[in-house]
């Protein structure tokens, strides 16, 4: 073979400025750089819960604290904070493996041992799967230092690295290491100096990482005792008989910032092809933006319950008043996060939260027309817009449309009743539009009516009505 035809046949593989890709990837790949306490905390959770699978085989690994647990410490005045867990913690060469190869990730090569064996269920409790959260701790410190024993060893590694393209790996005394775990100290940059504030924490915590399953504390300066945070619960994972209706508006009001009491809960969990909790709410008043053409939906939306974003559109605009969450088991929590909206599974779930939400409003509009009657007070004006913009549920949002007729001004009448009531040998419905009842109860087009009927139209005589907010569509 010619040297020109080795040349031209040989594979090579692709190099890459590591320095450069990883100031690309802290930089460009998160658009808020919050997320980093996000993705440290989700480090830590799957850290316990593989240490909790782990000693299921061997329960020596949890020694005397069996309790899982997430500690945040702050120094303000060096700028530093630290998040550690007590969980499996890492060797020497996972220190190297995990933390010095961008998008290799612990969890995933866990999740891949564990997934053929006989606790393969395991797998989908775990956070992390691609391996680049850690890094955006870059974002705010110019510095990381993580020290890691890892359980059932006395061994304990720190790796230090500037986020340059470089790091270290050197042994870590005893007295400087967490006794099982890992601590990641960040020495947090001037801009970012906030972070080590309490405030900022606990609601950045609460914010994003209130219902990850394990408890999270708070010491405030060296030395301080830790103050709870987050208690490793989640209400929407619990069974609805265990929740109380003051539970449920306790949630409501914080995942919602109002103070009134939700006129209907909407509490269920979705197996199949997608698998996802639903914790939805109809508020009892009218929020003051509803008609904003700008809103969006206000369902937060959650995955292994770490919070994602609250502007996926989980919703259509139709159902903007709805509030509350959405826990999915099957999305990615990875670097594409700021565009979940994107996914084709996230689309799935919109379209069975969606049928949920509209069926139990057909329920309370059969079994309490009265609390419907305050449903469709304040959000029938949105609710009937659906019936131009999802076409594929228009018969279902008119049987759900209420209207004022001239039988009945003072409660509303749905299709459904009003048709139930026609005349022997009525061929014909007529209609006003309009959002004022007393205008249109005083127009002059009722007064032809009566005149009609005089003309002999007796036999096909018509029912006025008054369809306040009706539009074309009737």
């Amino acid at each position: 073979m010619t040297a020109a035809a080795e040349k031209t046949n040989k594979t090579l593989a692709f190099r890459a400025d590591v320095a450069k890709l990883l100031h690309m990837m802290v930089h460009s790949v998160y658009s808020d750089r919050d997320v980093f306490l996000r993705e440290l905390i989700s480090n830590a959770a799957d850290a316990c819960e593989r240490l909790r699978y782990e000693a299921l085989a061997q329960p020596g690994l949890l020694a005397d604290d069996p309790a899982p647990r997430i500690t945040l410490a702050i120094d303000t005045d060096n700028r530093k904070l630290s998040v550690e867990d007590n969980g499996i913690g890492m060797t020497h060469d996972e220190l190297v493996q995990s933390l010095g190869t961008i998008a290799h990730s612990g969890t995933r090569a866990f999740m891949e041992r564990i997934a053929a064996g006989p606790s393969g269920d395991v797998a989908g409790a775990l956070i992390g799967e691609f391996g680049v959260g850690f890094y955006s701790a870059f974002t705010v410190a110019d510095r990381v230092d993580v020290l890691s024993c890892r359980a059932g060893t006395d061994e304990a590694w720190q790796w230090s690295s500037d986020g340059n393209g470089s790091f270290t790996v050197s042994p870590s005394a005893a007295s400087d290491s967490p006794k099982r775990g890992t601590r990641v100290v960040l020495h947090l940059t001037e801009d970012g100096k906030q972070y080590a504030e309490r405030f900022t924490l606990e609601r950045m915590v609460k914010a994003q990482s209130g219902h990850v399953p394990v408890p999270i504390t708070i010491i405030d300066k060296p030395g301080g005792e830790p103050v709870a945070v987050a208690d490793g619960s989640a209400l929407w994972t619990k069974p609805k008989s265990e929740i109380s209706a003051e539970a449920y508006t306790d949630f409501y009001r914080s995942v919602a910032g109002q103070f009134d009491e939700p006129v209907l809960t909407i509490h269920f969990h979705a197996e199949g092809r997608q698998e996802y909790t639903t914790l939805a709410f109809i508020p009892g008043s009218r929020p003051f933006d509803l008609f904003d053409p700008t809103r969006s939906g206000r369902i937060k939306l959650y995955v292994k319950r770490v919070f994602i974003t609250h502007g996926a559109r989980v919703l259509p605009r139709y159902l903007r008043f709805v509030r509350g969450i959405v826990d999915s088991a099957d999305l990615p929590l990875n670097v594409s996060r700021e565009m979940i909206q994107e996914s084709p599974l996230l689309a799935a779930i919109k379209k069975g939260i969606t049928s949920r939400i509209l069926s139990e409003l057909e329920k309370v509009a059969e079994n309490d027309p009265e609390t419907y009657s305050k449903i469709w007070d304040n959000f029938g004006a949105v609710l009937k817009a659906g019936i131009y913009d999802d076409f594929e549920r228009r018969d279902t949002l008119l049987a759900l449309s209420r209207f004022k007729t001239t039988a009945s001004s003072c409660s509303w009448r749905s299709l459904k009743d009003y048709l139930a009531a026609l005349k022997e040998n009525q061929t014909a419905v007529y209609y006003l539009a309009g959002d004022d009842l007393a205008r249109l109860e005083g127009s002059p087009h009722l007064e032809g009516l009566p005149r009609a009927r005089n003309r002999g139209a007796a036999s096909h005589r018509p029912s006025r009505s008054l369809m306040g907010h009706v539009g074309r569509f009737v």
